[in-house]
């Protein structure tokens, strides 16, 4: 509704009794809010205005705004929260989770589509058609969009989560969100579910964990048992998500009648050889053995499958690696006290040879197309020129002026072209150019005016591209290229000391590479199994940072370089990485 420009027809203060209306019909529309709060959103002396306004297609809207923030507006007699409101009271409303990639689709106007939702552990919240619902991000409760339920919860579930979803009436970063104080997104932890009742059919094992979820479908669940991690890796079709997940993730085998224990050990040990062929190069060597299991082991898991090495007969990641140990196929070392690494591969062992890597399913690109999600492609990164003031006469005659873009060699070719055409090579020595004029004003400093004639070709290159502006051309994959002036800011990663002398990584300068800083954020916070945090970057407008606990580089430089692809010159800080056998 307000993807595009509104046009205001009034704005008037609210007078004392209209503000008690107003509060009687919040408190209509909104049972679950209390009188304090209540009276919060509605302030009594705080200065509370109405906007009369039309959206883009003619709609007439009311909006409320107390603070220069919209805090609620109203729509054919039917009154909505703003997200705003819903930052200060995220559970006011009945919340959907979708992929971060999809909230730009929703600013642009689109509905929200039933294959974007993620399916929570829980199962999806319980509503009816035409019900008022939040959307929010995978990692972060704070909503970004609200909508009304085109069909009830069960109507989704029946249709296998196909069609529309949810009709989208305001989101983040709309014209509405720009009329306040265009305050950046919170972050707001997930809830953690009390009790998810995920049982063995030996043993009654109950798992307290925390949602979680990233753009490829995976939940981890961490915890913490003698120093060593185990984690938990799970993928479902949306279409499955919904189903009971006592079996843990894994069916019987009717064919062949192995057990449940058994069907893990294999996929074990197909994640672990997938992981030494395709993923693991002797240059990662020594690699710690957590981050192999949480880096490696759990992106090798198959679609549809569910990786939980408690299930196993290892039980331990230890135990296993020793076995792959025996077998002579690894060799693993304490490096520091508690602290094990793997320290050799023997990647001739027949059992890694042998070992045939599975194609992509089928469901794995289904879930893809369905969900909206777009494979991440880094940006075509350029360095360009920018003419100056003081070039500009160098540049006139190839039809160039103040404030042109050129590549380099575009710079090298217009400078040949001028020498030439001016008969400034030395008949002599075909290797110098002598200097004109213009050329004396543009490229040599006052001192050398007088006694510097001629220059040879690389050093006169050389010093016309120092007398340049640095500038660089961004381009996205389907995207009209980007340029700007000045150098790329590269992704800067630092650690950082917190209370109780704890390390933090911190990231900055994802998005001008076209990363999601919440995306990243949740995929970090499951592989490293870390909390992290997403906030405003200190100094810069716009501009938000990801803070993990820990040092994590060892997984940033992963993500970031291996998944990612991007060029190792555009990041920098990945030499804190801790050294092998030093605790983090």
């Amino acid at each position: 509704m307000f993807a595009k420009a509104f046009r205001v027809k009034s704005n008037t203060a609210v007078k004392g009794s209209d503000r008690r209306k107003l509060r009687a019909d919040v408190t209509t529309a909104f049972p679950t809010l209390g009188t304090d709060q209540v009276s919060e959103l509605v302030p009594g002396k705080e200065d509370l205005n109405i906007v009369k306004l039309y959206a883009h297609k003619g709609d007439a809207v009311t909006v409320y705004v107390s603070g220069g923030n919209p805090i609620l507006f109203e729509l054919e007699k039917n009154l909505y929260p703003t997200v705003y409101t819903l930052w200060s009271y995220p559970d006011l409303l009945p919340t959907f989770t979708t992929w971060p990639l999809v909230l730009e689709k929703l600013v642009g106007g689109a509905d929200l589509m039933l294959p974007g939702l993620v399916m929570p552990p829980a199962g999806l919240p319980q509503v009816q058609k035409g019900d008022l619902c939040a959307i929010s991000l995978v990692g972060n409760r704070a909503p970004v969009a609200i909508g009304v339920a085109a069909m009830s919860t069960a109507e989704m579930l029946t249709s296998g989560l196909k069609g529309r979803g949810f009709s989208v009436l305001h989101t983040y970063q709309d014209h509405l969100w720009r009329s306040g104080n265009k305050s950046s997104l919170p972050s707001i932890a997930p809830l953690a579910l009390d009790s998810a009742d995920v049982r063995e059919e030996k043993g009654a094992v109950q798992v307290d964990s925390t949602l979680r979820g990233d753009m490829r479908h995976m939940t981890l669940e961490g915890e913490e048992e003698n120093g060593e991690v185990h984690q938990v890796c799970e993928e479902k079709s949306l279409s499955e998500a919904s189903e009971d997940t006592s079996t843990g993730g894994l069916n019987q085998d009717s064919t062949d009648g192995k057990t449940l224990q058994e069907q893990m050990d294999e996929l074990l040990q197909r994640c672990f050889l997938h992981a030494l062929k395709c993923r693991v190069k002797k240059a990662d060597l020594p690699l710690l053995t957590s981050t192999f299991l949480g880096s490696h082991m759990f992106s090798c898991c198959p679609e549809g499958r569910r990786l939980d090495i408690k299930k196993s007969s290892y039980k331990k990641l230890s135990k296993f690696l020793q076995q792959m140990q025996q077998e002579q196929i690894i060799q693993v070392k304490e490096l520091s006290k508690g602290v094990e690494s793997i320290v050799a591969v023997d990647w001739k062992h027949p059992r890694i040879t042998s070992f045939v890597i599975p194609e992509p399913s089928p469901t794995s690109q289904t879930i893809q197309e369905g969900s909206g999600e777009q494979p991440y492609h880094p940006p075509d990164i350029k360095p360009l020129y920018c003419v100056p003031a003081s070039m500009t006469l160098l540049f006139q005659e190839s039809g160039h002026k103040k404030g042109s873009f050129l590549e380099g060699s575009e710079v090298r070719t217009i400078i040949i072209n001028y020498a030439k055409k001016n008969d400034l090579v030395d008949a002599d020595n075909k290797n110098l150019v002598k200097l004109d004029p213009i050329l004396c004003d543009c490229i040599l400093e006052k001192n050398e005016q007088h006694t510097v004639m001629k220059l040879p070709w690389d050093s006169l290159l050389a010093r016309c591209l120092e007398k340049l502006q640095p500038a660089y051309q961004v381009t996205f994959t389907g995207q009209e290229p980007i340029v700007k002036k000045g150098k790329i800011c590269p992704i800067d990663i630092t650690l950082a000391q917190r209370a109780s002398n704890k390390k933090v990584t911190v990231v900055r300068n994802l998005e001008a590479y076209g990363l999601d800083p919440y995306s990243v954020a949740a995929i970090l916070q499951q592989r490293c199994q870390a909390s992290t945090t997403v906030t405003p970057s200190p100094g810069a407008k716009d501009s938000l940072q990801v803070q993990i606990q820990g040092n994590q580089v060892h997984h940033l430089s992963w993500l970031l370089l291996e998944e990612y692809q991007l060029p190792r010159k555009h990041i920098q800080g990945l030499e804190k990485a801790p050294k092998p056998g030093k605790k983090k």
